[in-house]
């Protein structure tokens, strides 16, 4: 077990999704997605790598080239 708690957490209740029990990482927790959990469940899966985009040419094109 890890030695810090939430700080929505107020007697075993969520503060912040109101109605639910404390279950840290569940959804609508604000530490979901900001931190990693040991349970995998928990987390979100890794984002996907982004390849670099070839710049358009195109002289038509406004904006960015």
């Amino acid at each position: 077990m890890g030695g810090w708690g939430c700080p929505h957490e107020l007697n075993g209740m969520c503060q912040h999704v109101q109605g639910r029990a404390c279950d840290p990482g569940m959804k609508g927790c604000v530490l979901a997605g900001r931190f990693r959990f040991s349970d995998e469940a928990k987390n979100r899966p890794p984002r996907p790598i982004r390849r670099e985009v070839e710049r358009r040419t195109d002289p038509n094109r406004r904006g960015r080239t």
